[in-house]
């Protein structure tokens, strides 16, 4: 399955506020939760409709409504109605491979992320698309599938910290893109060990598994490369807007954001190019040894050209060779023989060659 770009036929030729789910159902029923909270009252309830939603965005609180599952054009539509926001910015949602971006809309903006994390289990990295819209009161988070992920952040708002409690949707926005960001440079730094693992083994036990581990993780980096480097791109577009729904105070933490993304295209890249010695290193390693293979073959293929050739003199079949009608001759070979192979081993200790 293609990693980098997917495209479906029926998706060819859409309108751009096409309410179209483009992306794989990963939930069977759409699920939707609603956080209402200012410094002092807290309401969490999961409601079943859109409509039970809509009494939040008129109060004087920040309400975060999530909504795990994107295939429900129905529910989508009643989000663009229910709170008047532009279908573009709902069929943006829908489409799960659109790239990492961040817009401003009239009334909201519209930020667009992968998210990855590392499964335990299988060993392997997922992405899910995420797609916040920040309004002045009230940020929609659309999620693929249900996922504690951003159970850090719910946890901060029911313990009351004064900081995510006492500030407003854009802090909240911040907040969910911390936890994304941390999981690329938890990803990576769980990558990296592995790769610093290697280099080990590979000085140890250069095979041809090393070298396969070197090309998996190569291809892991550059499938993680291919999410964050967008996600740089909208976050520093993102610290640098000038925007009505970001408060001044806010700006701080989005340039933050862009520090930690920083470090993380830092470190990928640090790692590629380990990864590119260790190639090297690989290939140097093999190199040496069939060298020092190659030198010991031809070591012994020039101790045994003299004693062939010696050999075949004494072994042609003309009735007359002087020397094999001599009562010595034969351990006088064999004495020649043994006395050229001997120097010839000085010679070559000498040298170095052995």
């Amino acid at each position: 399955m293609a990693r980098f770009i997917k495209k479906h036929k029926q998706e060819i030729g859409l309108s751009p506020d096409a309410l179209y789910f483009r992306g794989k159902k990963k939930i069977d029923k759409v699920l939707l939760r609603v956080i209402d909270f200012d410094a002092e009252n807290l309401e969490e309830n999961p409601v079943h409709t859109v409509k039970e939603v809509l009494k939040y965005k008129d109060k004087n609180t920040v309400t975060w409504f999530n909504v795990d599952g994107l295939h429900n054009e129905a529910i989508m539509e009643e989000i663009a109605q229910g709170f008047k926001l532009d279908r573009l910015v709902l069929a943006e949602v829908m489409d799960t491979q659109s790239r990492a971006k961040v817009h401003e809309y009239a009334n909201c903006i519209y930020i667009s992320i992968k998210m990855l994390q590392q499964d335990e289990q299988t060993n392997t990295i997922s992405v899910e698309n995420l797609s916040l819209i920040v309004t002045e009161t009230v940020l929609i988070s659309f999620q693929e599938k249900k996922g504690d992920v951003f159970e850090p952040v719910r946890e901060r708002i029911r313990n009351q910290k004064k900081r995510i409690r006492n500030s407003g949707t854009d802090y909240l926005a911040f907040a969910l893109l911390d936890i994304v960001v941390d999981n690329y440079i938890y990803i990576i730094s769980i990558l990296g060990d592995k790769i610093e693992d290697l280099e080990s083994n590979l000085l140890l036990n250069p095979n041809q598994k090393v070298i396969d581990e070197i090309n998996a993780y190569k291809r892991e980096l550059n499938f993680l490369r291919k999410n964050i480097n967008p996600a740089k791109e909208m976050i520093l577009t993102l610290s640098k807007m000038d925007s009505d729904f970001i408060t001044e105070g806010s700006y701080i933490h989005y340039k933050e954001l862009l520090d930690n993304i920083n470090q993380a295209m830092e470190s990928s890249d640090s790692y590629r190019e380990i990864l590119s010695d260790q190639l090297n290193i690989y290939h140097t390693t093999i190199s040496s040894r069939l060298n020092d293979i190659m030198k010991f073959l031809t070591v012994f293929s020039v101790i045994f050209i003299p004693l062939t050739f010696i050999a075949g003199i004494y072994g042609t079949n003309f009735d007359v060779v002087p020397e094999l009608h001599y009562k010595y001759s034969y351990f006088i070979m064999w004495g020649v023989m043994i006395v050229l192979v001997v120097v010839m081993l000085i010679y070559f200790k000498r040298k170095k060659w052995l």
